[in-house]
């Protein structure tokens, strides 16, 4: 494609960047809600979780301040690609990557050093999967868009 001419905004475009602005901003909420050491909102998650609100807010509070670096840049990263993404800028890209980096971060680090049993369990294996394909779908399309010309 021509660099001079601009590719036609495709409708998904508007869809998949809403859509990812609403997923995303409930990821900010939850680490803005633990970072505030929002007990109710931990008390409002812990359905079927054998652990109360202290002991969830005590562990994630325990992460050294690198991860809680990694994740401000998992979290925010996605929520400024998504809006970088509606914005039409190619910047979405780095912003998606930025995300991905964090996410494998926080990911590693929660391998290596363990999570209580509390937090090993099914439910947590599929959020964990749900979050990793929809960060990777997101840096993709992206990708995808800025080589299209959609994104400036």
């Amino acid at each position: 494609m021509d660099k001079h001419l601009k590719a036609r905004t495709p409708w998904h475009l508007w869809v998949v960047g809403i859509v990812s602005l609403a997923w995303n901003a409930f990821g900010a909420n939850d680490y803005l809600q633990t970072q505030l050491g929002n007990l109710a909102y931990f008390e409002s998650m812990m359905d079927g979780i054998e652990a109360t609100p202290q002991q969830a807010l005590a562990y994630f509070q325990s992460y050294p301040a690198w991860v809680h670096a990694a994740w401000a840049v998992g979290v925010w990263g996605a929520v400024l690609g998504s809006l970088l993404l509606l914005l039409r800028t190619r910047f979405a890209v780095h912003a998606f990557a930025l995300s991905l980096l964090g996410l494998a971060t926080t990911t590693v680090y929660q391998m290596v050093v363990g999570q209580p049993d509390w937090v090993q369990n099914t439910t947590t294996t599929i959020i964990t999967i749900v979050i990793w394909s929809i960060a990777t779908f997101l840096l993709i399309y992206a990708a995808s868009m800025r080589s299209k010309g959609v994104l400036r």
